[in-house]
């Protein structure tokens, strides 16, 4: 009897585990074969806020598009500390694939190279990136 039990539990964690993963297997394709969203938060070093910004808006989001990079959007946080620091954006990509592509291109590009090594130039204005990687649900607006 106990065998038998043991039989159709292991049966039943196989049919629940193969369940899963055939489950899975749509959004985990989804995710390697459409759109990719990137949401990224800078933390500027003490007071190059302004100088990172000014980085992006002149030189970064142009240099973003010639690597295949969509710019959705960019924000500063409303909490007045982070609001000191912080700069939130999201980006667009055609697929995981499409991404590594793109940040390698950017990584290596001459015009980019100059631009981070002039505004670097007095200590660097960076302190850390967090970068989060997405996908858009079958309801979202923005796919």
């Amino acid at each position: 009897m106990k065998s038998i039990i043991k039989s159709l539990t292991l049966a039943s964690v196989m049919t629940l585990g193969l369940t899963l993963a055939v489950a899975v297997l749509p959004a985990s394709a989804q995710a390697q074969d459409g759109p990719v969203f990137e949401l990224r938060t800078y933390k500027a070093t003490p007071g190059n806020l302004e100088k990172l910004m000014a980085r992006f808006r002149d030189h970064t989001m142009r240099i973003f598009e010639k690597h295949g990079m969509t710019n959705i959007g960019y924000w500063l946080p409303t909490d007045e500390v982070e609001r000191q620091d912080t700069l939130i954006y999201l980006l667009k990509h055609d697929s995981m694939e499409a991404a590594t592509a793109s940040w390698r291109a950017f990584s290596q590009d001459p015009e980019w190279r100059q631009v981070n090594e002039d505004s670097n130039r007095d200590g660097a204005i960076l302190d850390s990136v967090v970068r989060k990687y997405m996908t858009a649900t079958d309801f979202s607006q923005m796919k």
